[in-house]
């Protein structure tokens, strides 16, 4: 059963309790009603919109804020009965209402569907009713309220909290899967694929100069792929967590050095797959224009507030000027590939250079903000 299903029932639940509870008061007083008949219609009405909510709320299509107002409307009504028949003087004496415990019924709903914020509206909106039919704020309208706000807040507290635990719960599942099939598919891989790389690797060398690229090249792939089927990949949604790492893992190779700190680099799935990507237009432009011998470092830096992927390499590097010069000329590889992403992420980017002595692409993008709790996000653990 899903938290939303127990959630639900638990309403369920309760309502049942309260409407029994309403019943039992008004046997006990009802000889002070004015209107004997009227209070037995409106715990008619209660029970009957128990019962159809109770059936309602089991369906997941049915749980719609047009349902939830619909329930606060009805117990609004049923609580505004009381002004008809409790007399005033029993109700300015602090008399039960005919609601009684059943009118946190849709306080607790609306924590359970909107959260804290809708359960202290409806919680207020209904202790407003309470007060007015009392016309003063005795104590027990005020301690009414006051029970239905920590109602409200107590289940929107539980609500949220039981819903983040079943989604890391799913995460967890998602991940043994995807471990599983992972480490299915690498089998495979190691048992063909690598094998024939590596053997290309060592025979190509025999085959002259053409032979010695292609060895080269098996190399690199045989590296990239053997990194490849060895990450602790983590299934990600929108919005998501993952680890920076992962998605940089692939680019190491023969002639690529990727240091990592050693704790996981943990960004939403969108920053991190962006950063990603802008180190691999840093690396293609060292493949296409730093020279075949030039070798490329990757340092990622996890800092308090932000996250730095340096990306270096020994080539023949370039003018200054040449970036501008670039990008006037219609070649966006960096002003676009690189620097465009990491502006896009309220990032920097500063690039040094000079012929002959390589360049260095760093990128500085700060570490997003929880929207929650208005805090930057934990670097990993």
């Amino acid at each position: 059963m899903s938290v939303d299903n127990a959630l639900w029932r638990a309403i369920g639940m309760f309502r049942v309790a309260a409407f029994v509870y309403s019943v039992a008061l008004a046997i006990y007083g009802y000889h002070t009603y004015r209107g004997v008949v009227l209070a037995a219609a409106v715990l008619a009405v209660m029970g009957a919109w128990t019962a159809l909510t109770i059936w309602a709320y089991r369906s997941p299509a049915l749980r719609t804020w047009r349902l939830v107002a619909a329930d606060f409307a009805v117990t609004a009504l049923c609580l505004l009965a009381t002004g008809v028949v409790v007399p005033t003087a029993a109700r300015h004496a602090g008399a039960p209402t005919l609601t009684a415990a059943w009118v946190a019924a849709p306080v607790i709903a609306c924590a359970v569907k909107g959260g804290r914020r809708w359960a202290i509206a409806a919680a207020l909106a209904l202790g407003a009713i309470d007060v007015a039919l009392r016309g003063v704020a005795v104590q027990d309208a005020l301690s009414g309220t006051v029970m239905l706000l920590l109602a409200g807040l107590g289940v929107g507290y539980l609500s949220a909290l039981a819903h983040g635990a079943e989604r890391r719960m799913q995460q967890a599942v998602e991940l043994d899967a995807a471990t599983r099939e992972r480490e299915r598919l690498a089998r495979g891989i190691h048992d063909g694929v690598l094998q024939v790389l590596g053997l290309v690797q060592r025979r190509g060398a025999e085959l002259g100069d053409e032979g010695m690229e292609l060895s080269r090249l098996a190399g690199e792939q045989e590296a990239a792929l053997r990194s490849l089927v060895g990450l602790d990949t983590a299934p990600t949604t929108t919005g998501g967590l993952v680890d920076l790492r992962h998605l940089l893992r692939p680019m190491d190779g023969t002639r690529v050095h990727l240091v990592t700190p050693a704790a996981a680099v943990v960004l939403p799935a969108r920053v991190a797959t962006e950063i990603a990507a802008a180190v691999d237009s840093a690396l293609h432009n060292v493949r296409a224009h730093a020279g075949t011998d030039a070798t490329a470092w990757v340092l990622v830096e996890d800092e308090r507030d932000c996250v730095t992927v340096t990306v270096r390499d020994d080539g023949r590097g370039m003018a200054p000027e040449r970036i501008a010069e670039a990008a006037a000329t219609g070649r966006l590889g960096i002003a676009q590939s690189i620097s465009g992403r990491i502006r896009d992420l309220g990032g920097e980017v500063t690039i040094v250079t000079a012929p002959a002595r390589g360049v260095e692409v760093e990128m500085r993008v700060p570490r997003p903000r929880d929207r929650r709790s208005h805090s930057r996000l934990p670097r990993g653990r």
